[in-house]
């Protein structure tokens, strides 16, 4: 019996948010808005032996995205993976919510991700191959408190994933997604250093410890591999057991 392969050698992935956080360890196609931090990165990636692309890019700005497709096709001739990890967030109960921060959580996290995936989508199904992975939350799965805009901007991720993966099943295009528990990043370092949230945090999460950046890699190796042909519309939860409750 011929096991499915995990290997990802000779794949083109764009990473959108590589700059920090989890996108940089995911990262070789690397996007953001942070260059400097992109140019780090690359040289770390061409130290391993890896060709790579750097694109700025805002990824509410369709754009920017289209120019981000052009540049990967005119690189590399082809897209095999779509990591959709550029993301913000804002802390405030539902009943100081703003319309300018409404915004910007919804033009990154949803908008970005579903424009992301449609102008990269079109490349993938003419191919027809392609994977995309859509970084979600457990947030986008259940609710908690003073994340209105986060928690509908992800559990509308969460939704879409299943949607694209209906249309595009028929091209041989898997899309899928993760939805990591809290995770230790420069976007959220005001969290982190509250005891209070951390430890109302940490409850919810049964193996009682929170996620690493670098527990994600394994599933994301998965989504993104042969080994995954199988598997799409799903959102796989990277929670410790947070969403078992």
């Amino acid at each position: 019996m011929e096991f499915p392969s995990f290997d990802l050698t000779g794949k083109v992935a764009i990473v959108t948010g590589a700059s920090r956080g989890i996108g940089r360890t995911l990262a070789v196609v690397v996007a953001s808005r942070t260059i400097a931090e992109l140019e780090s990165l690359a040289e770390e990636l061409r130290a391993m032996g890896r060709r790579v692309l750097i694109q700025p890019v805002d990824v509410s700005k369709l754009s920017d995205i289209q120019e981000l497709s052009d540049a990967t096709m005119s690189e590399f001739g082809h897209i095999d993976i779509l990591v959709n990890n550029a993301g913000t967030h804002v802390d405030e109960a539902a009943l100081d919510v703003t319309e300018e921060h409404w915004d910007l959580v919804i033009d990154t996290n949803l908008k970005g991700v579903f424009f992301c995936s449609q102008i990269i989508g079109r490349v993938m199904v003419e191919q027809r191959k392609g994977k995309i992975i859509n970084v979600s939350s457990t947030f986008g799965l259940v609710g908690f408190k003073n994340r209105a805009a986060y928690s509908s901007s992800k559990g509308g991720v969460t939704n879409l994933t299943r949607v694209l993966a209906i249309e595009w099943g028929p091209y041989n295009v898997n899309v899928n997604g993760i939805a990591p528990t809290a995770t230790r990043t420069s976007i959220n370092e005001n969290l982190f250093a509250d005891p209070a949230w951390r430890e109302r945090v940490l409850r919810l999460i049964p193996v009682g410890r929170f996620c690493q950046t670098q527990d994600l890699v394994g599933a994301v190796i998965f989504l993104a591999s042969d080994a995954s042909d199988m598997v799409t519309g799903v959102t796989l939860p990277v929670d410790g057991g947070w969403t078992a409750w």
